[in-house]
């Protein structure tokens, strides 16, 4: 099998049967980032171990440096040093954030209510990507944001404003988590200046909770803690400094184990990864319950999911299913290739984010497993998958979405042959995806 972390134009994945082994799952990318900002904003050093090697931690990183923050490396790959510096001390800086929505959203709230001059932007995508609920957040605040493109989007360019505390800053929690978690992690900062407390209140519905609730566990190790009303009101405290608990153990990617729980699943298994588990506090663990619910057999501990399934190539089914996506949508991605291997038609709502992600999920999704013969019928926040009643050999385009392509290494299961194209995309979260993928599988 070819190394999809080199740069290669495809990847073809033969017909496979069986998937059974025992994967160590690599750093959280949402982790890795959080506790990167978390760290360099905070009093003392901080040794982070188990970060993720990615595109996305590489721009964090990259950028935090330009910034100023002493990041030295440790004595292990997956291991560096962060000099907390409370404040940037670099005041003027551009800033080239890549396809990373977990680095350009935080990074743009830290900086704004720090004041200086920078500017932010990434790759073409990065400035389709949505920002301006964010924006206009920071801008209620007081804080100096001009659009230098498209109106609502990247790239941003950021000044000196004066903050002011005295009101409840709004924020809509309806097109991405991302925003208000921003808020959240560059509060102290407000506070700092302000010396008063830091009022977040969610007009909408807040999507993708469980990311929400990751973020506060995380200020929580690094010594603030957030009052939370419901979903609806945060008040991050006056007295809000961040403290590093020096050291911090990033768990495994709990999105990434999706695609190894779904191959135990139609493979036979057992398929086991290592590094997220019961006490994980990434809400994709809760994949594993929608597997359940397919027919799946899961055990899980604290640290660790292990699963059993049919074999799909042998003529087994999963049941079909007709679930709410809203609070694991990255996981939800390996749920609708599943749905290929059905026993009838599977529904999956409330799943509207997928079109600000890397690429429009519903539109690519739709694209993609039509080709291999599945009937499929989109809504804006919905994508109905009926098994192919005849497959169809296809080349599987990933849109610059690392997702696309790893969730697709599963419609190998299937009696036609399959070709990746662009596998290198993976790099963005898991540059070795393919070779852990190959090691697991066998026809």
């Amino acid at each position: 099998m070819t190394d999809a972390s080199h740069p290669t134009p495809y990847l073809d994945l033969a017909p496979v049967r069986n998937a059974r082994g025992t994967v160590s799952l690599p750093g959280s990318k949402s982790i890795s980032n959080r506790v990167l900002l978390l760290a360099a904003l905070a009093e003392g050093r901080t040794r982070v171990t188990g970060l993720l090697d990615s595109d996305d931690t590489r721009v964090m990183l990259a950028a935090l440096r330009t910034l100023g923050v002493n990041i030295t490396q440790g004595e292990r790959p997956d291991e560096v040093l962060v000099e907390g510096c409370g404040r940037f001390h670099v005041g003027r800086a551009d800033l080239f954030m890549g396809n990373a929505g977990t680095a350009i959203r935080p990074l743009t709230a830290a900086l704004a209510m720090m004041g200086g001059h920078y500017l932010l932007h990434g790759v073409p995508r990065m400035h389709e990507r949505p920002i301006g609920d964010l924006v206009d957040a920071l801008r209620m605040l007081g804080a100096c944001v001009a659009y230098q493109g498209k109106e609502g989007y990247p790239p941003l360019s950021i000044g000196w404003g004066e903050l002011n505390l005295s009101r409840p800053v709004k924020v809509n929690g309806s097109v991405s988590s991302q925003f208000l978690t921003a808020l959240l992690l560059a509060a102290p900062l407000a506070t700092r200046s302000a010396g008063r407390d830091f009022v977040i209140q969610v007009e909408g519905e807040l999507i993708s909770k469980p990311y929400v609730d990751m973020t506060l566990n995380l200020m929580r190790r690094f010594g603030v803690t957030v009052e939370r009303d419901g979903w609806q009101r945060f008040v991050v405290p006056a007295s809000a400094v961040y403290r590093s608990p020096g050291q911090m153990l990033v768990e495994g990617d709990a999105s990434s184990a999706s695609y190894f729980l779904a191959l135990g699943a139609i493979g036979g298994g057992p398929v086991r990864v290592t590094g997220v588990g019961r006490d994980s506090i990434q809400g994709d663990v809760a994949f594993a319950h929608t597997l359940e619910a397919m027919g799946a057999q899961v055990e899980m501990g604290a640290d660790w999911i292990e699963t059993r399934g049919v074999k799909v190539a042998e003529g087994g089914r999963l049941k079909a299913f007709d679930a709410d996506f809203n609070l694991i949508p990255d996981a939800a991605m390996t749920a609708a290739v599943l749905a290929l291997y059905a026993d009838g038609p599977c529904r999956l709502r409330n799943i509207a984010s997928w079109r600000v992600k890397e690429t429009d999920r519903i539109h690519a999704m739709e694209t993609e497993l039509s080709k291999l013969g599945a009937t499929v019928q989109s809504t804006p926040d919905s994508l109905t998958v009926t098994p192919p009643a005849s497959w169809r050999p296809a080349e599987i385009g990933t849109w610059d979405d690392h997702r696309m392509a790893m969730c697709f290494s599963l419609a190998a299961f299937g009696p036609v042959a399959v070709r990746i194209l662009d596998p290198g995309c993976v790099s963005k979260t898991f540059p070795t995806y393919f070779d852990v993928y190959a090691g697991l599988v066998e026809a």
